[in-house]
């Protein structure tokens, strides 16, 4: 039996969450997530991994852009079963959070794979709107819960989750308070994977990665500042793999997009300059964690 939700913290305090609250809560015709999960549900906030059919380049219009959007939804679920893979085994009874769920794309496939029970927290009122109604009409709205609250206070039981997942979402806060606030709601012996974008600490931020972003309106941290912060809180990395060269093809293909957003070149010069690297790593709470303090 899950633990039941309580009456959360308040999700808004600061005036840069109001404002990364507003930007979520007014992109409602951002067709280049949209139109990806518009056949199986599945709408993403994030990118992708892996190489792509470039064949599809020499059809002609608009069979190409149906193509071209076809194959960046399966680069972006490709991102996703990534950590899907990295964080099993996973059993039914688990539970799971998504931390910055979006519009429930990551949240429904870790449903899907396992058939457990996960959360999703959202600062954005619409993504929690929006995601719920898919839960419902995908038939899963009792397994998969969407909720107005921040991932930095919770307001969730102490060791309530097996499992949590960011996918894309880190850049948006402070991490040293994320994980302090996961490893409080992480059972011992539970896990935590992520992938983000980050500044590489030898290359330093450049006018590509300060782009990024202005044009999303968050802070792109340095690859070491993630390991100082998970080992701050006592979560302990069991995997690491360095997916920039893998994330290049899909900021390629974007770029043939008749719905390209104008940030491709950005990405692209940060991932083969390496002042970007993309990341994915997965961080075990040990089961003789001391509780944090």
């Amino acid at each position: 039996m899950s633990t039941p939700l309580t009456d959360p913290p308040a999700a808004i305090v600061t005036e840069y969450e109001a404002a990364v609250a507003r930007y979520w809560d007014t992109k409602r015709d951002d067709q280049i997530n949209l139109l990806l999960g518009a056949e199986d549900g599945v709408i993403h906030h994030h990118y992708g991994v892996g190489d792509f059919d470039r064949a599809i380049l020499d059809l002609p219009a608009p069979d190409r852009e149906t193509a071209v959007l076809a194959e960046l939804h399966r680069l972006e679920n490709q991102q996703t079963e990534r950590i899907l893979d990295t964080l099993a085994p996973v059993c039914a009874e688990d539970r799971l959070l998504d931390g910055g769920s979006g519009r429930g794309g990551t949240a429904f496939m870790l449903h899907d794979r396992f058939g457990c029970q996960v959360d999703g927290l959202t600062i954005s009122r619409y993504q929690v709107e929006f995601a719920t109604h898919l839960a419902q009409r995908r038939g899963c709205a009792d397994s998969v819960r969407f909720h107005l609250r921040n991932m930095l206070r919770t307001g969730l039981p102490s060791a309530s989750f097996d499992a949590i997942v960011t996918n894309e979402t880190t850049m948006y806060v402070d991490l040293f308070e994320l994980y302090r606030e996961f490893a409080r709601i992480l059972r011992p012996g539970g896990r935590y994977v992520l992938i983000t974008w980050c500044v590489d600490d030898l290359t330093g931020p450049t006018a590509d990665t300060e782009r990024i972003d202005r044009h999303y309106g968050c802070h792109m941290h340095r690859r070491s500042t993630y390991f100082a912060a998970l080992a701050a809180n006592g979560l302990v990395p069991y995997r690491v793999v360095d997916l920039t060269a893998e994330a290049i093809p899909y900021w390629e293909l974007r770029t043939h997009s008749q719905h390209r957003t104008g940030i491709e070149a950005a990405f692209l010069d940060a991932y083969h300059q390496r002042a970007a690297n993309f990341l994915l790593i997965g961080a075990d709470r040990p089961k003789d964690a001391a509780a944090p303090a």
